[in-house]
């Protein structure tokens, strides 16, 4: 469904009572605390039991086989963890101000079919069968994608509702090129099952490198938004008034989310909920003001997507389910209540 434009979000972002931006700020501190114990816990907790000593050994200790599990499996995993939810929070947070719609995410623009339909031909035709090879043909999936539907949606005559259509139309497309090449090829259907699902479990450090500077760019260009989408909320008209440029906010927007997410989902398969559920729960607590919508964002999406890793390392041992399927059972319940609950405040 699209929402031409939210109610709050027409109102203009005043600067808050100084009380306001105390209960804020130190919300923000709260989060980063939860944050960091969700961290230490992703760590000290794996399908495989270690007792608190043992890790502690592994951490700081450069060899033995509790070393290896630690830092070369827990702890790249939840870096790689923090950086992709902190990632898929900022683009479904930046796409809900950009197309009005607190129930968009980076599926709406099409940015996850684009990623899929990417590694699923580099696994077909080119013979891609490592990690390292889906994240670049991932990410510039995603990236073509992006930059089709600023087209498609008019470029510079570009408005919301002609974006979400135009990513409608190319994911529909897309997931039919999905489906008939995983039906026609039984071995690119087996690899990407793992993929589609969404998961932390094969984090190593060269998948950090190769999405970090991509992430770092992305994190950057999202927060310098933050005040032309304040200004976008309040319309068209009232956004020229205030000196917003249109087209270049929209551009780099929708710049800014491709790479957050094409990177993230290059590195971890096509996680849902996260950016659709946090940005728009963490509005209920923050107003439309998008400076500080996109930090809390950026901190509890990680929490959430930790979180659900380490439920699913724990509810099947010695087995795990995967990170993208705890975060679909977790997410649609709590998001249908959220929903509920604001339809039922505007009544």
């Amino acid at each position: 469904m699209l929402v031409d434009s939210l109610p709050e979000q027409r109102a203009e972002t005043a600067p808050a009572p100084p009380a306001r931006r105390a209960v804020r700020s130190l919300g923000l501190l709260a989060s980063v605390a939860v944050l960091a114990c969700v961290a230490l816990a992703s760590i000290a907790i794996g399908a495989k039991e270690l007792p608190l000593g043992q890790v502690w050994h592994g951490l700081f200790h450069d060899s033995g086989t509790y070393a290896d599990v630690v830092v070369g499996e827990r702890l790249s995993r939840t870096v790689l963890g923090l950086l992709v939810g902190a990632a898929f929070g900022l683009s479904g947070a930046v796409l809900q101000a950009l197309t009005r719609n607190p129930l968009a995410d980076p599926g709406l623009l099409g940015i996850n079919a684009g990623a899929s339909a990417a590694v699923v031909t580099a696994i077909t035709y080119f013979g891609v069968t490592t990690l390292t090879g889906y994240v670049w043909f991932a990410f510039f999936g995603a990236a073509a994608v992006g930059v089709l539907v600023w087209f498609l949606g008019g470029s510079r005559g570009a408005t919301p509702v002609r974006l979400a259509l135009a990513g409608t139309a190319i994911s529909a497309a897309l997931y039919g090129y999905l489906q008939a090449v995983m039906i026609m090829d039984n071995a690119a259907l087996g690899k990407m099952r793992f993929w589609t699902v969404g998961s932390l479990a094969s984090a190593t450090d060269g998948t950090i490198t190769r999405v970090l500077p991509f992430l770092v760019v992305g994190t950057v260009l999202a927060l310098s938004l933050a005040r032309p989408l304040n200004a976008m909320a309040m319309g068209d008209d009232t956004a020229r008034a205030l000196g917003a440029h249109l087209t270049r906010t929209r551009a780099l927007s929708l710049a800014a989310a491709t790479v957050l997410c094409g990177a993230a989902t290059a590195a971890c398969g096509p996680i849902v909920f996260v950016g659709l559920m946090v940005p728009h729960a963490v509005r209920s607590f923050t107003g439309p003001d998008m400076r500080w919508i996109l930090p809390y964002a950026a901190v509890l999406s990680p929490v959430l997507l930790l979180g659900a890793d380490v439920v699913g390392r724990v509810v099947a041992r010695p087995a795990e389910l995967q990170v993208g399927i705890v975060t679909a059972l977790l997410g649609g319940p709590v998001f249908i209540h959220l929903v509920r609950r604001r339809r039922t405040a505007q009544l």
